[in-house]
């Protein structure tokens, strides 16, 4: 009796862009042998690419690769591979020796669906299964989906897959997809449903996925990986979708052994790699944006989720679904073109901290941990205290200084009584309009790119003074990165805009930065620590 509705786990495979395919040969053979056992019907080993194989990565260069990776005996299962269809060369692939993989996918993008089903020809006459992948088949329209459905029909694969590339779908999106495919494609071909968690709709719409074809003859695929492991928002959670088969559907995954899976293999890529959903790769949903876009403007700017989707919602529709770098490097500068004449703001602040030493209270936990050392110096040395993307209530402030939107307004509605005590710097990436306390000055000229982590406010403030030529600057709550956020900052409650866990690497980058300014500047100006630092290399 044929099975009617099929699982697919493809943590090999999506979870291969998170760890760049280096699972390690005792997670792959893990992996495997779990899915195996948990009677998981089909196993996506990994990816073919046209590169040498490395050993303990699931980037093969041939079917053969994946051979020490596989569990002996019997089986019931397929093993089953990804290409991309202009990235292999099927031409050169081996016979099917039955020794290892049974299946390709043939993953291909909207517009190339005949190229991409040419290449499933060839494979198929090789003697493989074919699996077709119709990346972004949201975007189709119905006439494309028909044609679709003809030229699968005509190669005869396995199956045809559903592919929300962006994770931009809705219930009625894959309701209307379905439906048109179900209707023009072979009875006996299988369709398959592989979603992306930007929304947060991923596992909901693998279940309507399935509700659709309970009644029907057709057969379908779920694909669904360990923990949702995938690009950027990851995938349906294998663990929820076979407990759903299971309880719905008369599955007979074996969830115990899939859990074993997570506990064993999954826990080392959870604590250093991030998948998921999140507030940027919502963007990428809303607007049907490449992941990679979403991790240019992370990466190279910093750009806040606001900013994130105005830069994306400015790009033309076409050029969201691709990465054209160029092209979004232009509009991020369009929309940060904020270069503003600052030098009446220079003026300003000169004669106001004209002959004073200057504090920079940070938002480090050691300005309240010292407290007492930082008070004794305030009452010695009567400095300008400027408090730094954050306010704490032990402190009188002369003024303070933001760099990011989000301390901004966080400093605002959770201290507003110190906040509108006393005047603020804003740098124009937060605004171009300053209100009548806040004193603008220009983003540009107080970062200085070369880093990831390039915009450290406690920098940004150094460079400030610099420009207005002040002499000697003390240092508080400097102090770097501890292994938690809350153990960090003064304030636990503090939002974090250093996104990720590579606490000691961001310690090596902002003290490398800080090097950076302290050469630069020296002679101009001296630089003391009130409380340790990790940045303090005197």
């Amino acid at each position: 009796m044929k099975k009617k509705i099929q699982l697919l786990d493809c943590t090999l495979r999506d979870g291969a862009y998170i760890v760049d395919s280096h699972f390690g040969e005792a997670s792959i053979r893990g992996i495997i042998s779990r899915m195996r056992e948990a009677n998981v019907d089909i196993i996506e080993l990994g990816w073919l690419k046209d590169s040498a194989y490395i050993e303990g990565t699931t980037f093969y260069h041939e079917p053969s690769d994946v051979m020490p990776y596989l569990p002996a005996g019997e089986k019931h299962c397929t093993y089953a591979v990804m290409i991309d269809w202009d990235r292999y060369d099927a031409v050169s692939m081996p016979e099917y020796d039955g020794r290892s993989i049974e299946a390709v996918r043939v993953v291909f993008p909207r517009g190339k669906f005949r190229e991409g089903i040419a290449v499933g020809r060839i494979i198929k006459e090789k003697g493989y299964q074919v699996y077709f992948q119709a990346a972004d088949t949201l975007g189709y329209t119905e006439q494309e989906l028909m044609e679709l459905a003809y030229e699968v029909s005509s190669v005869h694969p396995v199956s045809l897959s559903i592919v929300d590339t962006f994770g931009a779908m809705y219930e009625e999106d894959l309701k209307r997809i379905a439906a048109v495919l179900d209707r023009h494609m072979d009875s006996d071909i299988k369709l398959g449903f592989h979603s992306h968690n930007n929304q947060q709709l991923s596992f909901s719409l693998s279940m309507q996925f399935v509700k659709l074809f309970r009644e029907s003859e057709r057969e379908i695929i779920v694909d669904a990986s360990l923990c949702g492991m995938g690009r950027g928002a990851g995938n349906a959670p294998t663990e929820l979708v076979s407990s759903f088969l299971n309880r719905r559907c008369m599955g007979n995954y074996d969830l115990d052994i899939i859990l074993d899976a997570i506990d064993t293999y999954m826990g080392y890529f959870k604590e250093h790699y991030e998948w998921g959903y999140s507030t940027p790769y919502l963007i990428a949903g809303m607007y049907c944006a490449h992941v990679n876009n979403i991790a240019y403007l992370q990466d190279s700017h910093r750009a806040d989720a606001k900013d994130m989707r105005n830069i994306i919602e400015s790009l033309p529709e076409a050029d969201r679904k691709k990465y054209d770098y160029d092209l979004l490097e232009e509009k991020y500068l369009e929309y940060r073109d904020q270069y503003v004449y600052d030098e009446d703001s220079l003026k300003i602040l000169s004669m106001k901290l004209a002959g004073r030493p200057l504090l920079l209270l940070m938002p480090g936990r050691s300005i309240l941990n010292q407290k007492d050392q930082i008070h004794d110096f305030i009452k010695k040395f009567h400095p300008a205290v400027i408090g730094v993307n954050a306010v704490c209530e032990e402190y009188d402030y002369d003024y303070l200084f933001f760099s990011s939107c989000v301390r901004y307004s966080y400093a605002k509605e959770a201290y507003p009584q110190k906040y509108s005590l006393c005047p603020k710097i804003i740098p124009s990436n937060i605004t171009t309009k300053p209100q009548e306390d806040e004193i603008l000055v220009n983003y540009h000229q107080l970062i200085k790119r070369g880093w990831e982590h390039f915009d450290n406010a406690g920098i940004m403030c150094l460079r400030l003074l610099n420009r207005l030529k002040v002499k000697e600057v003390a240092l508080a709550g400097f102090d770097g990165f501890a292994d938690a956020h809350s153990e960090s900052y003064a304030d636990e409650s503090l939002p974090r805009i250093n996104p990720g866990k590579k606490w000691e690497a961001l310690n090596e980058e902002i003290r490398d930065i800080f090097l950076d300014f302290r050469q630069a500047a020296q002679g101009e100006m001296h630089i003391s620590f009130l409380t340790k630092s990790r940045y303090d290399t005197m």
